[in-house]
């Protein structure tokens, strides 16, 4: 059964990393009202490349809901053919997308969501896999609208390389400033030398943030193994987003602490 394609027009272009050549974009989508999705859903971008071939990408929304509208973050990839073509300056080049310019999409798609009823939480990212994330925030935590956390902790473990590749990094900490029950951790794997903030890999963090978390309300249940799947709950999951490596490091240091495996939530996108 062929996808229902929508036209997204590009009203917002701006380079948020010039040394990891990431860009935040703002679509709206002019032929509907209001485009509904959940918070951490993904489109896919659709195009016919320069020998006839339809190429597809996803991209998780780094969003929450907002009318017609919704934002993508997305690494300019050596010979990628969106990120090129969502990047790039228009120049002389048609296939390139000036502000203004449209692309077909189809979505909203996916099951990388916030679990509910919901729990303390522990977002876990590296580079762009921070976008889906930025989406549970923005609707957790709206500007200007009710709060939607119910009071739960969230904790944001946010690992890049440099200071300059933490997208959104203002963002975040105003969100830790405005709400006492969101803990925003930034670590930089090579930091420079004025960098005061967290070291390391987030696995080499995440360990300690759960061994305090556990101080204080006990280890997690022993699950009875014949209990249906449907029916597990628990009050705290962990939703991971990044590259494979990362995302099974962070699986491997949860399990070893004793973490369910219907506990962890992910997504990769290598």
């Amino acid at each position: 059964m062929e996808r229902e394609l929508y036209t997204a027009r590009l009203a917002r272009k701006d380079c948020i990393s010039a040394s990891a050549q990431c860009y935040h974009f703002d679509f709206v989508v002019d032929e509907l009202e209001s485009f509904p999705y959940t918070a951490g859903q993904f489109i896919s971008a659709v195009a016919t490349d320069e020998i006839g071939k339809q190429q597809t990408r996803a991209y998780s929304m780094a969003s929450a809901p907002n009318k017609n509208h919704f934002e993508l973050c997305i690494n300019r990839v050596e010979a990628g053919f969106f990120s090129n073509r969502l990047a790039d300056l228009p120049d002389d080049a048609d296939e390139l997308l000036p502000v203004g310019g449209k692309i077909s999409f189809h979505g909203p798609h996916g099951f990388f969501t916030l679990h509910q009823p919901l729990t303390d939480s522990i977002l876990i990212a590296t580079g762009t896999g921070v976008a889906p994330l930025r989406s549970y925030l923005q609707w957790l935590f709206p500007t200007g609208g009710p709060d939607r956390s119910e009071g739960r902790e969230i904790w944001l473990l946010f690992g890049t390389r440099h200071e300059t590749e933490l997208y959104f990094h203002e963002e975040f900490e105003a969100v830790a400033r405005q709400h006492r029950n969101f803990h925003y951790l930034p670590t930089l794997s090579r930091p420079g030398e004025n960098w005061r903030g967290l070291r390391g890999y987030v696995q080499d963090h995440l360990t300690a943030l759960i061994e305090e978390r556990t101080g204080k309300v006990g280890p997690p249940p022993v699950v009875d193994p014949a209990t249906p799947p449907g029916e597990l709950k628990f009050d705290i999951y962990a939703y991971i987003c990044g590259l494979n490596e990362m995302v099974a490091g962070v699986r491997e240091t949860l399990s070893k602490l004793g973490w369910n495996r219907k506990q962890i939530v992910y997504e990769r996108y290598n």
